[in-house]
């Protein structure tokens, strides 16, 4: 949304802003080391001091390209280097916080209580999303229309962010939790592993996730899964600001979305969007506790993709009311709130063993993975064909989600 705003053309932002996904895609490779060195909870407290520092110096260092620039969409990305250098850095900061978290998250729960908090917790991931996409871009939105100052506005939500981060880790440096089993795995003397116990463990952990019973099926499952989300992500929000009007420039369509003002695109996330996010991920963890996995995964697949045909519609009809596209908006964030569910708990049960936190790094790899994919091809596909011909291809892939459920279905045992 911010490259949006700042003039960065479509297939730019996409490409640039899909290498973020890379520290997710790669954190298998130093998860062990979350789990051999530190506790959780230090890892935790440590991340977040950092993407404390990244996010002042992201305020500190914004680039202000030109009204011309912005207007007319030629904002190079290459404008934002260094800002991309601080992003990609809490990307990695972000990863490791995310392996911790999950490590932190399974060492309190059983397989039982992890299903039954399992809604919540993927509600809770998603409002952080919600959070930047919505109340941060409103926050964003209503500066610029008081100021006029598009780049200014983002300086200051940066500055906002900072210090909600601050905030958050003073939090949790004096008050969370400290579970007798948070420990960081002993060497056989007793002492925390080092050298090469460090890299044993690594190669044990990856040795022993690529040799689990039904590897292959889980793999496409975490890839294909979510594939027509990975396409429709990058694109939804630049859709609802972009103009109206399509017109082409070296072969290139653009506009043709909603024109909507960033401050409205803000609060239609952040909270229509939020209170339906919520019951969505609320209500998948309460169904799939009581039904199971296996019971729940049908429902759950058709719950994640069809809504998102509300996109083509909003493309080719180009609807004014902001009921119909709040609407329309807050229906495929329920269905998305409640089919992830699905897919965050089948990546726990196959996680489950001795190397359960580094297992789930590795499942939220691939997890990574089955968004890059879409996501470096997605913004040139929209500038080739258009915003409604692309919602229609990316809502296709959805075929590839009910394919792989089918499998997954008949060897679940949950």
């Amino acid at each position: 949304m911010l490259f949006a705003k700042m003039g960065v053309p479509n297939d730019q932002l996409a490409f640039f802003t899909t290498l973020l996904y890379f520290p997710w895609f790669l954190k298998g490779l130093w998860s062990p080391f979350v789990d051999i060195l530190r506790t959780k909870r230090w890892w935790i407290i440590a991340m977040q001091v950092l993407l404390t520092a990244i996010c002042i110096l992201l305020t500190l260092t914004l680039p202000h390209p030109s009204a011309e620039m912005i207007a007319e969409k030629t904002t190079s990305v290459g404008l934002f280097r260094f800002t991309l250098v601080l992003f990609i850095i809490a990307a990695f900061a972000s990863a490791t916080h995310d392996i911790a978290a999950d490590g932190y998250y399974m060492l309190a729960h059983d397989e039982k209580s992890q299903a039954a908090f399992v809604g919540i917790r993927s509600t809770f991931y998603r409002i952080a999303a919600v959070f930047s996409q919505g109340v941060l871009v409103y926050i964003a939105g209503y500066i610029e229309n008081k100021t006029g100052d598009i780049p200014g506005s983002w300086q200051v939500t940066l500055g906002v962010t900072s210090v909600l981060m601050l905030c958050i880790s003073l939090y949790h440096i004096f008050l969370l939790p400290r579970p007798a089993e948070d420990q960081p795995r002993m060497s056989a003397n007793g002492e925390i592993a080092k050298g090469r116990e460090v890299w044993r463990e690594l190669a044990s952990s990856f040795a022993t996730f690529f040799t689990k019973p039904g590897v292959g099926l889980a793999i496409l499952f975490m890839l294909l899964y979510r594939l027509s989300e990975g396409f429709l992500v990058k694109l939804s929000q630049p859709f609802l600001v972009d103009t109206r009007q399509t017109f082409v420039r070296d072969g290139q369509i653009l506009g043709g979305g909603l024109e909507l003002s960033t401050d409205t695109v803000g609060l239609l996330y952040g909270t229509i969007g939020v209170i339906c996010l919520l019951l969505g991920g609320i209500l998948g963890g309460i169904y799939i506790s009581r039904k199971g996995l296996k019971r729940s995964i049908w429902l759950m697949a058709a719950a994640l993709t069809l809504p998102s045909f509300v996109y083509c519609y909003l493309s080719m009809a180009q609807p004014e009311s902001l009921w119909i596209i709040g609407t329309a908006v807050s229906f495929e964030q329920f269905g998305y709130g409640f089919g992830f569910t699905a897919y965050m708990l089948y990546m726990m049960h196959f996680s489950d063993g001795a190397y359960k936190t580094s297992h789930y790094a590795i499942c939220t790899a691939f997890m990574a993975l089955s968004m890059m994919i879409p996501g470096f091809v997605a913004g040139s596909i929209e500038l080739a064909v258009g915003y409604s011909t692309f919602f229609w291809i990316a809502n296709a892939c959805s075929i590839t989600t009910f394919v792989i459920t089918y499998f997954v279905y008949k060897r679940l045992e949950i």
